[in-house]
């Protein structure tokens, strides 16, 4: 006999992309920020969010069923507690998170996922005829919008890895692939006897200037337009390589780690900050894991790591493991470090 609460739950997941297309269309429509202070009408949000107040009305009355808002009376809403973090102008916002994620393109790609299963290629490349990144390149509103989420992420996890990690003994830091400088900001800001350097491409680090002086450790931190598949600046004590090798295959890693382990002296570290996939998955696995995985195989052809993937990667680029720390926040985030190894790849 079937179970109606496991039939109820099976539809909730199956069914699960229209509350994120709910959530998406609120944070696009900055409803969130709309609703932050103040109890509105859905005509009163229509008029200030060009949409149709019967249409409005409508998903707000889902959001309020998800949480999100708070239907009071017969047409009025307000923001509810658990809506306060879709705000644009709140402290650990996710909507930067979610705005590049939604977008046509890459919506479009999760609509062929199955073609990934059949082909092996990210399903972007047959909807955009290019890469992901391809994509974020030549729609500078949509890259913008991708270089936001990866700052809040480099942002939240920057503390955590400034405070866990011993930085006493390092003079230079240089950030692989660090895109606006969101996280060497940070371990910049907590260890001021620290100097960084941050490596990405010219569109990548676009706003880093802004970032890093805001931060206030621009005078201690130079900037590199460079493609790290080939070459990475000399002389670094620790490098940082964070949300970089989980977007590429196995190949265009060990060559991004090779460039690393040339320019490094034999006492400097490597310090890969990513998700660690457990060898064996089952319900009690973190589903972000899972998550992030999947929708690695639909955009890009990397994919999330266990620990004896990580190190076949660093042998093959001359490295060896020398540890894995605790995670380093809600995303599951820990430091995978290498030293320079016995030999060195080609």
């Amino acid at each position: 006999m079937i179970d109606p609460m496991a039939a109820a739950n099976l539809y909730r997941l199956a069914f699960g992309f229209i509350p994120a297309q709910m959530i998406h269309a609120a944070a696009r429509l900055r409803l969130p920020d709309l609703l932050a202070e103040q109890t509105l009408t859905a005509e009163e949000l229509a008029a200030r969010t060009d949409t149709r107040a019967p249409a409005l009305r409508r998903l707000l009355r889902g959001l309020a069923a998800i949480g999100l808002v708070e239907e009071q009376g017969e047409n009025g809403f307000r923001l509810a507690p658990a809506g306060q973090l879709l705000r644009s102008d709140v402290e650990g916002s996710v909507r930067p998170m979610l705005l590049p994620y939604f977008g046509e393109a890459v919506w479009a790609s999760w609509g062929r996922f199955t073609d990934c299963l059949r082909t092996g290629r990210p399903a972007v490349e047959s909807v955009t005829g290019g890469s992901v990144f391809d994509l974020f390149a030549a729609d500078p509103e949509l890259g913008a919008e991708f270089h936001a989420a990866m700052a809040v992420s480099g942002g939240a996890e920057a503390q955590a890895l400034a405070r866990s990690y011993d930085f006493d003994d390092v003079k230079t830091v240089v950030d692989v692939g660090g895109g606006n400088g969101a996280l060497l900001a940070g371990v910049l800001g907590h260890h001021p006897h620290l100097r960084g350097i941050l490596v990405d491409t010219p569109v990548g680090v676009a706003g880093a200037p802004d970032t890093l002086a805001a931060a206030g450790v621009a005078d201690r931190c130079e900037i590199r337009a460079r493609d790290f598949f080939a070459s990475v600046p000399e002389g670094g004590d620790r490098y940082v390589i964070k949300s970089v090798l989980h977007d590429w295959d196995d190949e265009s890693c060990v060559t991004i780690l090779s460039n690393c382990r040339r320019a490094m002296p034999d006492t400097a570290r490597v310090l890969i900050v990513e998700v660690v996939a457990p060898p064996v998955v089952d319900t009690t696995t973190d589903p972000f894991l899972t998550v992030s995985d999947l929708n690695l195989m639909v955009l890009t052809h990397g994919r999330e790591r266990t620990e004896e993937e990580f190190t076949h990667l660093l042998q093959a680029a001359g490295l060896e493991l020398t540890g894995i720390g605790a995670p380093l926040g809600f995303s599951g985030y820990r430091v995978v470090e290498a030293r320079t190894g016995a030999g060195v790849a080609e």
